[in-house]
């Protein structure tokens, strides 16, 4: 029986609209919010991973200081925002996964397939998602509940999530269905 978990991925103040923020990023909100609140429904678990950079994060070398553990920047957009129940981890590199304890939560709670939304396709999120099918997950991708960095860059993202990761795109209604199963 397959056992699924909603990943949220940098889905913080400052790739919404601080430092690194895109324009468009404000639109995943909505869609994240819809597939929160059905997983909480349906009793399946809600992980966050989320930058929280320290001053030696390698990251901070091509970006410069974001998302700075303890900030506002770090934080989790008010939108989404974490309840009781939900995980959050926090991370230091692109990938959920990278000297993290997301590998053993997910095998702790009989996970093996994964809905992955947020910030973003090009970046963190393909980086979790290729890490979350080489340690063996299912992976699925809600395609409005996500956006790249570069907007125009989208489908390409997600094609190649595809063919890397085995990830599948679906809509939001259709991810929210899945959870059901």
């Amino acid at each position: 029986m397959t056992k699924h978990a909603v990943i949220v991925v940098d889905v913080l103040n400052e790739f919404v609209d601080g430092l690194v923020g895109r324009p468009h990023a404000i639109n995943v909100i909505e869609p994240c919010q819809k597939i929160i609140a059905a997983a909480r429904d349906l009793k399946v678990p809600v992980i966050y991973t989320n930058d929280a950079h320290n001053d030696n994060d390698i990251e901070l070398a091509i970006w410069g200081p974001h998302a700075m553990k303890g900030t506002e920047g770090a934080m989790v957009h008010d939108g989404v925002a974490p309840q009781d129940g939900d995980i959050v981890i926090e991370k230091h590199n692109y990938s959920g996964f990278f000297k993290t304890e997301l590998d053993e939560t997910l095998k702790g709670l009989g996970v093996d397939s994964l809905v992955v939304v947020g910030l973003y396709s090009n970046i963190c999120c393909r980086l979790t998602c290729v890490d979350a099918f080489q340690h063996g997950y299912k992976v699925t991708i809600a395609r409005e509940a996500m956006t790249s960095f570069d907007e125009a860059a989208y489908e390409g993202d997600l094609e190649y999530l595809k063919i890397v990761a085995g990830a599948e795109a679906v809509s939001v209604d259709e991810a929210i269905a899945l959870l059901s199963a």
